[in-house]
Formats: C-alpha cells, structure tokens, sequence
C-alpha cells in the first residue's frame, strides 16, 4: 500500500519550490512580495477522489472569497492523493473552472495549474519550459483576479513573462533543474 504523503510534508516541499523555483529563478514576478507579507495560504487536502477535491476547492474558494486580502491574497491547494495523471487532473481543470462559474466566482478568482508532470500543450514531455509549471504536487492556484489586476498593471511587459521563462529554463536546463532542486 502506498504511504500518504504528510500534509507538513508536503506543504514544506511546496513551499521550498516556490522560493527556490518560482521566486528564486522569477518564474512569476508577483509572488515574492506575497510570499514576503506571508499572505499565501498552503492547504494540503487529504482528497483521495476528485470528488472530494471539489469539496476541499469549493471550501478553500470560499475561504478565500470571505478573507481579508492583506492576511491572505492567494491559495495554493495542494492534493498529492487524487489527480496523479496529469490527463486527469487537466480535465478536472474544467470542473474547477464550471465549479468558480457555480459559485459565482467567475471573474473574481481564477485558478492556475501547476502538476509534476506538467506538459504545456505541442510540447515533448521532457520539454524543459514545462518544469516553470512543473510542481512537487498536484496543485491548484487559487488568485484574485482584482490582485491578478493590479500586479499586472504595476509590472512593465507582462506579455514577455512566458518568453522570459522559456528563457531561464533553457538557460538552467535538465542538470541545473536538479541541481537547483535538490540543493538544501
């Protein structure tokens, strides 16, 4: 039987991603100042089904809906148990998007995606831009859309952001990605 990854765990893992790939190679410009103010909540769910993610999103959309944006601007829900397959948890990407439509949430939060095998689309598996999206864990981003807003407003050429990683991960490559990740 496989051994359930430890929410303390897995939210440790997460968060050393973030700060070593996302924030220390600039993968997004706008999560260091978040992640400074601590206003990033990490929620490890214990989902085994999809099923019971959708509960665990719909609580942690409404969470976020109801909080004060200065104690907390973004969600990461983390689900190392369910959506292993990342042709899985693609499709479930649209029951999340039709669960912010139910919600009513549509336009107010967006949800980005991020999976250990993440394969942007006319890629090859192993392409190296797929690691800027390439998680420890299964995991939904949940942003306000007005903070989404205002970062982008404030950050000069948001539209070369993807170029700009592509760039970063060439130059890194396979070896610097492993070298970067298993570094203490």
């Amino acid at each position: 039987m496989e051994q359930r990854a430890d929410a303390d765990d897995v939210i440790a893992a997460t968060r050393e991603w973030l700060e070593k790939a996302v924030i220390g190679l600039g993968l997004c410009p706008f999560a260091k100042a978040v992640h400074a103010k601590a206003q990033i909540r990490f929620v490890a769910s214990a989902a085994l089904t999809p099923a019971a993610l959708v509960e665990d999103l719909m609580t942690e959309l409404r969470a976020l809906e109801t909080a004060d944006p200065a104690a907390i601007d973004t969600t990461l829900l983390i689900h190392p148990g369910v959506l292993a397959d990342f042709e899985d948890y693609n499709e479930f990407l649209d029951i999340a998007d039709a669960l912010l439509d139910e919600l009513g949430l549509s336009g107010v939060i967006q949800i980005a995606s991020f999976h250990p095998q993440y394969r942007f689309e006319a890629t090859m598996r192993d392409a190296i831009e797929n690691y800027t999206n390439r998680s420890p864990y299964p995991m939904l981003h949940l942003l306000r859309e007005d903070s989404v807003e205002k970062a982008v407003t404030t950050y000069p050429d948001v539209a070369d952001i993807p170029e700009k990683n592509i760039e970063t991960m060439n130059k890194l490559g396979h070896d610097g990605w492993l070298k970067l990740m298993s570094s203490k």
